[in-house]
């Protein structure tokens, strides 16, 4: 294991990121940077020394307020009057604005999140721009349909309907701070493209990309109030936009946990509600895979991309039993070779996790699977460091009712598990409540398709893992979420149809 960064972070970063942090972070609201009404700010910290790198204004419900009236005004003003060429070359605008800001906004996820600078440069920030340029190409493509229609109660008559996809009207969307900017775009994207109006309430650990997103977005040309920017914690803030009255439709990405609340909290009028949850996806690695060291490399990146701090991570390792050893070792080899360090630091492999909570809660998990007897071939020790780190651990031995096995741990923790045949590990591999994501490592294409219609999870990777694209929709069964992100699905879910007949 390296040495751990903990020098300051901010001298690792360009002028351009260390300008954008040295301003006041106030909200966006109204196309205006204003304080919270409250005057309030919360400290924002990185992650792999734990010191405070900015101050961000801290909204609540009366901000919440005041954001919502905004993107109601906007709704049916300029923005509504837009055609959809003009909204797509915006849209498309913006991420042209992304990709020319690569560099500083991959420095701000990186300084924020944790995350290694490398993987921001040609994962999240890339992505976000490919989403807001697919995107902007369906603002053209929005289309209903003519339908035949026969009445029988009214022979002889004569009628034309048609369908039209209309707006649903203002959006709240509440979004997690493990790919903070990546998680905006795949919320803002489509609900940008078929009209609607936003407010966007970021993680209150993660906020600094939103917030710069914001600037770029006015940059881009959207009108005052089609996009509003409000900092705050998810029990103040967060709450009163799931809760609004004024609000249409809410989408959330998080934990399961948290989700339920948003769906108690959406009931008063009613509001549509998306969600992308949490997930315990397997990986599945049988015998007949045609390269062992390739899926021993895939399932390490499966667990530990992102820190593990990814819904989609593969954090149950399910192996045929002939190969269970020499796979369950290779993965912890790699878990021990990895370089732990400051996100902006060149030689990171693997950052901190994005906070002492977060810290706190993964090392737990660790400490409740060590005491109830699973055994940890990599990490499974705790650092003492002035971050938020982790050490990437691989657990055998380990039982179905164990903790580390049925939760979500959101962090670099694999649990592995040998299994005999297709029909038995397929069990396992659905024996849970989530069904996010998952992959099947085997040469034989039936049998890969024969468990991927078996698999009970919104997405099947077959001999990869964690590939994304803005065309390829992703979203969970069970209690991993309602609704899909990203493809034309996704603008299925910002979109409400309407029915129209004309007598003739």
């Amino acid at each position: 294991m390296a040495s751990l960064v903990t020098e300051s972070s901010l001298t690792k970063v360009s002028a351009s990121a260390r300008d954008f942090l040295k301003k006041p972070k106030q909200l966006l609201i109204d196309g205006c940077w204003v304080s919270a009404a409250s005057g309030k700010t919360f400290n924002v910290f990185d992650p792999a020394t734990s010191d405070t790198i900015a101050q961000v204004a801290e909204g609540d419900a009366e901000d919440i307020n005041l954001a919502v009236a905004s993107s109601r005004r906007a709704f049916s003003g300029p923005w509504s009057q837009m055609t959809p060429s003009e909204r797509g070359k915006i849209i498309w605008k913006l991420g042209d604005l992304v990709l020319e800001n690569l560099d500083e906004l991959a420095e701000l996820e990186s300084l924020d999140n944790g995350k290694p600078l490398a993987v921001a440069k040609i994962a999240d920030v890339p992505l976000t721009a490919d989403l807001f340029h697919y995107m902007a190409g369906w603002a053209t493509k929005l289309e209903g349909n003519t339908i035949p229609i026969s009445v029988p109660y009214a022979p002889g008559a004569k009628f034309f309907a048609y369908t039209r996809r209309d707006p649903i009207g203002v959006v709240g969307q509440i979004i997690p701070w493990n790919f903070p900017l990546l998680m905006a775009a795949w919320k803002i994207g489509p609900a940008l493209t078929t009209g609607n109006t936003i407010i966007l309430k970021p993680a209150e650990q993660t906020p600094l990309s939103a917030l710069r997103l914001g600037e770029l977005a006015l940059e881009a040309g959207l009108p005052p109030g089609v996009l509003n920017v409000v900092t705050g914690y998810g029990e103040t803030a967060g709450s009163a936009l799931a809760s609004h009255d004024d609000v249409d439709k809410i989408a959330f990405t998080g934990s399961t946990e948290v989700g339920k609340i948003i769906v108690r909290a959406a009931a008063g009028n009613l509001k549509k509600v998306t969600l992308e949850l949490g997930g315990k996806s397997p990986t599945v690695v049988f015998k007949d895979v045609a390269d062992i060291d390739t899926a021993v490399q895939g399932a390490a990146n499966a667990i530990f991309f992102n820190h593990g701090q990814c819904c989609a991570a593969g954090s149950r390792l399910l192996v045929e039993k002939d190969i269970f050893d020499e796979v369950t070792q290779g993965v912890a080899e790699i878990a021990n070779k990895i370089k732990l360090g400051a996100g902006v630091d060149g030689a990171t492999e693997m950052g901190p996790l994005v906070s002492e909570e977060q810290r706190d809660r993964v090392s737990g998990f660790i400490k409740d699977g060590l005491e109830a007897g699973a055994t940890a071939l990599a990490g499974g020790n705790s650092l003492d460091e002035k971050g938020y780190f982790v050490p990437p651990t691989v657990f055998t031995n380990t039982r179905p009712e164990m903790k580390i096995v049925r939760e979500e741990i959101f962090g670099p923790v694999v649990v592995a598990e040998p299994f005999d045949d297709l029909e038995g590990v397929m069990k396992v591999a659905n024996s849970t409540d989530f069904g996010l994501a998952s992959s099947i490592w085997t040469r034989d294409i039936s049998k890969a398709h024969r468990a991927a219609e078996i698999m009970r999870a919104g997405t099947v990777w077959i001999n990869c893992h964690n590939v994304f694209d803005a065309a390829m929709p992703f979203g969970g069964y069970k209690q991993s979420g309602w609704g899909r992100e990203m493809g034309h699905e996704a603008l299925e879910l910002y979109t409400e149809t309407k029915a129209v007949c004309v007598a003739l």
